[in-house]
């Protein structure tokens, strides 16, 4: 069965089935759009993105203000993971990495 990225509006989003790099970065983007930040866990988990820095990276040569905050968080399992990268959505100039 395929998996659906579902919209609070409704199920009108794409599906996670599809790996290729254009149809991850389009994902990445709605959901940060949507949700004003995504994490690695969540990038790998929920939008079926194996390597979200790469498609981050790929976004900001595309122009999209994009920070990166480096912080501790838990996994599913509840175990601390450092420097974990969360990324949101810029409004103003882009700094490359906050800590």
């Amino acid at each position: 069965m395929e998996k659906i990225l579902h919209s609070e509006k409704g199920c009108s989003a794409q599906s996670v089935s599809d790996t290729s790099g254009s149809a991850q970065r389009m994902r990445l983007l709605a959901y940060l759009h949507q949700h004003g930040s995504v994490n690695t866990f969540q990038a790998i988990m929920l939008l079926n993105i194996l390597r979200p820095g790469a498609r981050i990276s790929e976004l900001r040569a595309q122009g999209h203000g994009i920070v990166t905050h480096l912080g501790t968080l838990k996994d599913d399992q509840g175990r601390d993971h450092q420097k974990v990268a969360t990324y949101y959505l810029s409004t103003g100039p882009v700094q490359k990495v906050a800590s």
